[in-house]
């Protein structure tokens, strides 16, 4: 039994395109829009996938104008724009230069927080053990003061 009635059941959100459809002052924008993903997709089905943060700003008089998220990449697609140039030309697309320009790009993915590594008491007990039954020498004088060290700091922490 349903107490309440969903509001968004049956909906289907609106995309930019009927965003555009709705006002007729804007609605002058979709056939540019259009355009543009269009070409958008033909880039991108052009091109390797690692081209995929690479986005037209504009085109206009058979100019396209790409832009990079950095100089190593528009290093490597400045070796692909003949190619792209061709592809492009074989699909209908009037292109006679096509330029590069490196900018920023969205933000990065928020990676997420990295956990803090916990070693369990009888791994600490077992360095202390190590760090005990090492001969004392000079080869070893570093790795046992390491071992020592660690063990105190890790016996220390709050979560020990």
């Amino acid at each position: 039994m349903r107490f309440f009635k969903s509001y968004s059941h049956g909906r289907i959100p609106a995309g930019a395109t009927d965003f555009l459809k709705k006002d007729h002052k804007l609605a002058a924008l979709l056939p540019a829009v259009e355009r543009m993903a269009a070409l958008q997709k033909d880039c991108a089905a052009a091109l390797p996938s690692m081209f995929a943060h690479c986005d037209i700003l504009a085109f206009e008089d058979g100019q396209l104008l790409l832009s990079t998220p950095s100089a190593a990449l528009a290093a490597k697609l400045k070796q692909q724009l003949p190619k792209l140039q061709e592809m492009l030309q074989r699909k209908g697309w009037q292109i006679h230069n096509i330029k590069l320009r490196v900018q920023m790009m969205k933000a990065a993915e928020i990676k997420e927080e990295m956990r803090a590594l916990s070693l369990p008491p009888a791994a600490v007990d077992a360095f202390e053990a190590l760090s005990v039954s090492l001969e004392q020498s000079k080869q070893n004088s570093d790795l046992i003061q390491a071992l020592r060290l660690m063990v105190r700091r890790r016996r220390d922490r709050p979560d020990y």
